[in-house]
């Protein structure tokens, strides 16, 4: 795993229902077609197995992530990630992503699985470059947009340090 840039760690912290609109705002801007609910994220940043992060700058809330991962369970999931558009190529994907999994570490996890849009190629060299393999794909996933999901998966012990 790649090492990230000291400045994209900047304005990282844990996520709380304070930034549940700023999350939201991100969330139907970035993922228009398929954005979660207010209700539904609300629920995830408030679980007990979720773990949400945020990227914040000058006040704003530029970049999210979330994680599901029951302490002591074998595997875990990234439930999403999200850079503002104004944000990315500033490793905050990578920071946000390196986080997750760590976390994912720390609560035992061996195996981190995600899922990406097929038609998001930049998301998948990131994930890639992680450590992240290809291991299926769900046909027609995303909808209403008819795209298919490619499912990924990183194995703990092979991640390089």
């Amino acid at each position: 795993m790649s090492a990230v840039h000291a400045d994209a760690v900047a304005g990282l912290r844990l996520a709380t229902l304070d930034d549940l609109d700023a999350i939201m705002a991100l969330e139907t801007s970035i993922f228009v077609t398929d954005a979660w609910s207010p209700a539904l994220m609300r629920s995830e940043l408030t679980a007990a197995h979720s773990f949400y992060l945020v990227v914040e700058r000058d006040g704003e809330v530029i970049a999210y992530s979330g994680l599901r991962a029951v302490p002591g369970a074998m595997d875990a999931d990234i439930q999403t990630i999200a850079v503002a558009p104004h944000a990315r190529r500033l490793g905050l994907g990578r920071a946000l992503m390196v986080a997750m999994i760590g976390e994912a570490a720390r609560r035992g996890a061996r195996e981190v699985f995600l899922e990406v849009r097929a038609d998001n190629p930049n998301a998948q060299r990131l994930y890639d470059s992680l450590g992240f393999r290809s291991i299926a794909v769900r046909q027609h996933y995303y909808q209403p947009d008819d795209v298919d999901a490619i499912v990924m998966r990183l194995t703990l012990g092979e991640a390089e340090a």
